[in-house]
């Protein structure tokens, strides 16, 4: 026979009459959630370096960024006997430099070395929306500091912050930091245990930090981020450095060079770091590979041919990395492939140093059995969308990630479709297999955002952002009028489209489409345009 009492916990029996308990709960009440529970609700799990989400994200490939990465990790463990000590690093550079790989790379040195308290890597193009916004960025660091065993003591205070304020989470930036972060330092600062504390705190991409309200701008947002960031780094409580990586973008630099230049140490990725020395070995391990594959010379290819890919690059990673893709992923001749890149290198391209790489871009997108629906489909999943309908662009969609399959039941018009757009495209897009439920579509880099966005860029693949967004709503209406019946979904796969349908449901409003053409309206889409 079951007792009454299955569910108590932390009671006594006092003689025959009283019963004293503190947490009684009736049969088939929930638990209340603990603090750990509560805090894991408010992270961006991808964030993490070592998250499933970043498993493809690009790694410094072995002997290349030697020195820079040695130079941030000398500035870790031994910034103190600088000179003039520093507790922020800025690490910068032009698009496609590879500073997001050295960011990984030295993380996963620093978790090796015991010195990494917390990472927080933010994506505007790739993994889950969660990556863009500020909203999550101190959870996800106190999250991370609660799993450090040295750091026991400070986790306890993070925890009971929660339970004592379990709102914290709805709060301004600056005060979540303060409560979750530097008050439980400050209590700790005498723990004996200090020393053997990690150390750093990296914070990469920065600048694909996105604005969680209509009412801000991005940057708006990322100087807050600095802000608080900077504020921390002259706590004398708090022990770790910090190192943010970011493009230069003009409010970043701002930042650094007018309110944080005395406690900021700046690193650009330029010659300085030798980089056309570290591109020549990820050349050349590619083409050790593509040599075995296919049985061909020692010498091949010529030493007069790598080096006109080293030049082309002009000190961009994403061109060499772009190039080895495109090379390995193809059953093609090497040497035809290889002839196709360099032929690009005598188009009459400008002096722009992404030039190189914008004709690759162009030339690997034409390469698809139909480019513009290539184009179409990039645009649809990766691209931020825009409706100008008052003389002022006015941003009604936030891109999302969803699962690939319902990419494929949303924009296919016939089965297969998905395969077509994008064949020939394993270079720049990581496409799922059919049998991955859950993975989206991942670009391998930014910059083809960067490409598909600016028209001086993309020339004749260009697509207005108007017609991307009308292609979008055709489908929406498409969809209500079949119910995807067309796609032959079973119930679980109906289910699944319909969940992941209006979490990702295009806003409606003001719309210059009459969308009362959809009978009957769905109720959330009614409630969509008011």
């Amino acid at each position: 026979m079951s007792s009454s009492f299955n569910n108590a916990s932390d009671f006594t029996i006092e003689g025959d009459t009283y019963i004293h308990a503190n947490n009684y709960y009736q049969y088939g009440e929930h638990y209340p959630k603990s603090s750990i529970e509560k805090l894991r609700e408010h992270i961006s799990a991808g964030a993490l370096h070592d998250s499933n989400e970043r498993c493809d994200a690009p790694k410094c490939h072995p002997e290349t960024r030697v020195e820079v990465q040695k130079e941030m990790v000398s500035w870790i463990i031994d910034g103190d006997r600088d000179e003039a000590t520093k507790e922020i690093m800025w690490v910068t550079g032009p698009a496609g430099t590879g500073k997001t790989a050295i960011m990984g790379s030295v993380s996963s040195t620093c978790q090796g070395e015991g010195i990494l308290a917390a990472t927080h890597f933010f994506s505007s193009f790739s993994g889950s929306a969660d990556r863009r916004s500020k909203q999550y960025f101190v959870p996800t660091l106190a999250y991370q500091l609660v799993q450090h065993k040295p750091l026991s003591q400070v986790a306890r205070q993070i925890l009971s912050v929660i339970d004592r304020n379990p709102a914290i989470f709805e709060r301004k930036l600056q005060v979540q930091f303060d409560q979750l972060i530097l008050e439980p330092l400050r209590a700790c600062r005498n723990h004996p245990g200090r020393l053997e504390w990690p150390k750093v705190i990296l914070i990469d991409g920065l600048d694909e930090c996105e604005a969680d309200t209509v009412t801000r701008s991005k940057e708006d947002d990322q100087i807050e981020i600095l802000s608080v960031l900077k504020e921390a780094a002259s706590d004398p409580n708090f022990p770790f450095r910090i190192i943010i990586a970011s493009r230069p973008e003009h409010a970043i630099m701002r930042f650094f060079v007018d309110v944080a230049s005395s406690m900021t140490r700046e690193l650009f990725l330029d010659e300085k770091y030798n980089p056309d020395a570290d591109m020549m070995l990820f050349l050349e391990s590619k083409f050790a590979n593509i040599r075995r594959q296919c049985h061909l010379p020692s010498l091949w290819p010529r030493e007069d041919v790598r080096q006109t890919l080293i030049t082309n690059a002009s000190g961009q990673f994403i061109y060499v990395a772009t190039v080895g893709r495109f090379m390995e992923g193809s059953a093609k001749d090497p040497d035809q492939l290889l002839n196709q890149v360099l032929q690009l290198s005598n188009i009459m391209a400008g002096n722009h140093p992404l030039a190189p790489l914008d004709l690759l871009y162009t030339h690997i997108l034409k390469s698809s059995p139909e480019p513009h629906l290539s184009v179409l489909w990039l645009n649809m999943i990766f691209r931020e969308r825009y409706l100008d309908t008052s003389g002022s662009p006015e941003q009604i969609l936030t891109p999302t990630e969803p699962p690939a399959p319902f990419v494929r039941w949303f924009l296919e018009l016939y089965r297969g479709q998905a395969s077509h757009a994008f064949r020939n495209l394993n270079s720049l897009v990581s496409t799922p297999s059919m049998e991955d439920r859950d993975s989206p579509y991942r670009l391998y880099h930014k910059s083809l955002v960067d490409f598909l966005q600016d028209r001086s860029r993309s020339g004749d693949l260009y697509v207005e952002s108007r017609v991307v967004l009308e292609h979008m709503v055709d489908r929406y209406l498409d969809i209500w009028r079949s119910r995807a019946q067309e796609h032959s979904l079973t119930q679980a796969e109906d289910n699944s489209f319909f969940d992941n349908f209006f979490n990702h449901l295009i806003v409606l409003k003001d719309h210059p489409f009459d969308v009362s053409l959809v009978y009957p309206m769905p109720p959330k889409l009614q409630a969509c345009q008011k």
